[in-house]
């Protein structure tokens, strides 16, 4: 029979234990194995820091500083610390220091060190003086005035200074704390000055320093160091005054002072003015002046001009008393005649007219200025001086301006480069050139009139080599057949025309003279016959230097025959015949070639080789002058042309041709055989 289905029977099940998988089940740690644990773990760790950080030892100023390590780890032993390699910030303080923050990279290596200093705090300062209300300048920075307190100074050593007015400056050198320590410095100043006792005779007397009143004596004044000016004032007595040096601390009590009694005034004039003035015989100055005088007595008083009397007079002035004087001097006087010529002359003295014509004057005996004048005459002055009991007379005659120029004219002038020049005044007309029958006569010496009217120098030498080369250092006038003609007392040869010119243009500026010759680019290109600079003469000049004897008009240097008597002039002669060829038969003078200028005795003129030695360059432009009856005014020739005339001989010639004084050679360039002489107008053309 079935059991009931609630009655179900329960009945055990066959248990069979699981078993174990190694591979599957877990490990679980016991504590004792994972303290274990955590001790090996940190002992490696240190193990792995200690083998892996860096020794660094830290130190300070001041030595009890502080120090905090922000970044990475760090281990302190003793002194040092262990850090790892890399950055880390550190961070010091200490009491009374500023703290200091400063990056710092560890490097890998050991025994790394680090010197730290804190900057210390500023100290508090208080500065007292007496007396109070001085400046306090610390380091040349001023504070303010004392009393002063809690300044912050910067520690270490400052340089204190203390002014205040009337006191002598303080300096000290003070050590500052700092680290907020306070200080005090309290200081009395002392006196810049010292007490100067002043008293004087009578009292009452103002007393002034440097100009500003101070009080009136007796005195007792505190002055400062250093110099100081004094007076004393009161009325009716004379100023005293002292220059006074005062040392500071160092009190004085001066001498009493004894005023004396003011001067008087006397305001002195004189008729005429310009008296001397002597009082009791000391010379006092010229009227009019005022004079100081001592009341304690009379006093002497002279006035004296020249020309005129001594006025003496005696007086004696009170204190302070003040008087006007003028003395007329009575004039001695003197007759003086004057002579004038033209009888319209007008006369003056001291630029007073006197009259015109001649006068006899009663003049003061002094000095005088005596001027005689004419319109179209120049006048005439002098000194003169006329003289009591003696009659004088003074001739005066008045020239015309002409006269005048012509009278401050000189005889000679001398050039820049040493030439003498003659003063020439040509007179009356003269014939140029040659008659047409006159043995050696050429084409070109035609005759014709020439009248010359201005004054003219010429110089009474040829120019040397030494004087041609003040101007042209380089000049060299070369060789004939081995006979020099370059010594410096020789005439300088081979000088072209326009050369020679240019030399004379340059002598002008030397002199600051108008050039004669007008010049471009330093070519000569024209002439102005105005100007009275320097030149070559004219052709008619040097005819009329060379021919003119009075009435005669030479034909050879030394008459009208051929050849010369006796040695006279430089030629072609024996000495020479081997350069020249031609020579003046029987004749030597001695010289091959050129000689010094003025070897020879002058012409009538006093000119020297005007018809031997070198030929000479004249200024005018050579042509081939027609015959005329027209007298020519001081001809100066065309103002350009090809060629320029060449007058007189020379060592180099010897015929009748070349020796007569009318021959006329030309020319452009230098030849060895011609040089040249200087000439000028006296004067400006009017």
């Amino acid at each position: 029979m079935a059991a009931p289905e609630d009655s179900q029977l329960i009945r055990p099940a066959a248990f069979t234990p699981r078993s174990e998988d190694k591979t599957s089940r877990g490990f679980r740690a016991r504590p004792v194995q994972i303290g274990l644990a955590a001790v090996l773990l940190l002992f490696a760790l240190s193990f792995w820091f200690l083998f892996t950080a860096h020794s660094v030892l830290f130190t300070f100023e001041p030595a009890y500083a502080e120090l905090d390590i922000d970044g990475g780890l760090k281990l302190k032993i003793g002194e040092r610390y262990l850090l790892r390699a890399g950055d880390v910030q550190l961070e010091v303080t200490a009491p009374g220091h500023y703290p200091l923050e400063q990056d710092f990279t560890v490097e890998a290596v050991d025994n790394q060190s680090l010197h730290l200093v804190l900057q210390r705090l500023p100290g508090k300062l208080s500065f007292d003086t007496r007396p109070e209300g001085a400046q306090v300048l610390v380091d040349g920075e001023s504070l303010g005035n004392t009393p002063l307190g809690g300044q912050p100074i910067a520690p270490g050593e400052r340089e204190l200074r203390l002014l205040a007015e009337r006191y002598l400056p303080y300096r000290a050198t003070i050590e500052v704390t700092g680290m907020e320590v306070a200080q005090s410095f309290a200081v009395d100043l002392e006196p810049a000055w010292a007490n100067i006792a002043i008293s004087s005779v009578p009292v009452g007397a103002t007393i002034y320093v440097d100009g500003e009143a101070w009080g009136q004596t007796p005195a007792l004044l505190e002055i400062l160091q250093g110099e100081h000016q004094v007076e004393l004032q009161l009325p009716r007595f004379q100023g005293w005054q002292q220059t006074l040096s005062v040392s500071a601390g160092v009190h004085q009590n001066l001498e009493p002072i004894t005023l004396l009694p003011a001067n008087g005034l006397l305001n002195l004039s004189s008729r005429p003015r310009g008296a001397n003035v002597t009082v009791d015989g000391e010379f006092q100055g010229q009227t009019p002046l005022t004079l100081s005088l001592d009341p304690d007595g009379e006093h002497r008083i002279a006035v004296f001009k020249p020309g005129y009397e001594r006025a003496v007079r005696t007086l004696a002035l009170e204190p302070e008393e003040q008087q006007e004087l003028t003395l007329r001097l009575k004039p001695r006087l003197g007759e003086v005649q004057v002579r004038v010529r033209p009888a319209e002359a007008e006369i003056f003295v001291d630029g007073v007219s006197q009259g015109r014509g001649s006068q006899t004057l009663s003049l003061p005996a002094f000095e005088q200025g005596l001027e005689v004048r004419m319109p179209g005459h120049r006048s005439h002055r002098q000194r003169f001086t006329p003289r009591p009991g003696i009659a004088q007379v003074i001739p005066v005659t008045l020239l015309t301006e002409q006269e005048a120029r012509l009278a401050d004219l000189k005889p000679t002038v001398t050039s820049p480069a040493g030439q003498t020049l003659k003063l020439f005044t040509p007179t009356g007309t003269f014939t140029m050139g040659a008659s047409r029958r006159e043995p050696g006569r050429r084409a070109n010496e035609v005759l014709r009139p020439v009248t010359l009217t201005r004054m003219f120098y010429l110089g009474t030498h040829e120019v040397t080599n030494a004087e041609y080369r003040k101007f042209n250092a380089e000049h060299n006038s070369g060789l004939v057949e081995g006979n020099t003609l370059n010594r410096d007392r020789q005439p300088a040869a081979s000088v072209s025309w326009e050369e020679a010119a240019l030399y004379c243009n340059w002598l002008s500026e030397q002199e600051g003279l108008p050039p004669f010759y007008r010049t471009k680019n330093n070519r000569v290109i024209g002439f102005d016959e105005q100007s009275h600079g320097y030149r070559l003469p004219s052709e008619a000049e040097w005819a009329w230097a060379a021919r003119v004897n009075g009435e005669t008009l030479l034909k050879y240097p030394w008459g009208d025959s051929f050849p010369p008597p006796e040695v006279l002039e430089n030629y072609a002669d024996t000495s020479s015949s081997y350069i020249t060829g031609r020579i003046v038969s029987n004749y030597n003078d001695g010289h091959p070639t050129s000689a010094p200028p003025g070897s020879f005795r002058a012409n009538h003129n006093g000119l020297y080789d005007m018809g031997g030695n070198v030929a000479e360059w004249v200024h005018d432009i050579y042509t081939l002058s027609e015959s005329s009856g027209v007298s020519q005014k001081d001809p100066l020739g065309a103002q350009t042309g090809s060629n320029n005339v060449i007058r007189g001989a020379s060592w180099a010639h010897g015929t009748v041709t070349e020796l007569r004084l009318s021959f006329r050679d030309y020319g452009q360039r230098g030849r060895d055989d011609v040089g040249f002489r200087v000439a000028r107008f006296a004067e400006e053309a009017q």
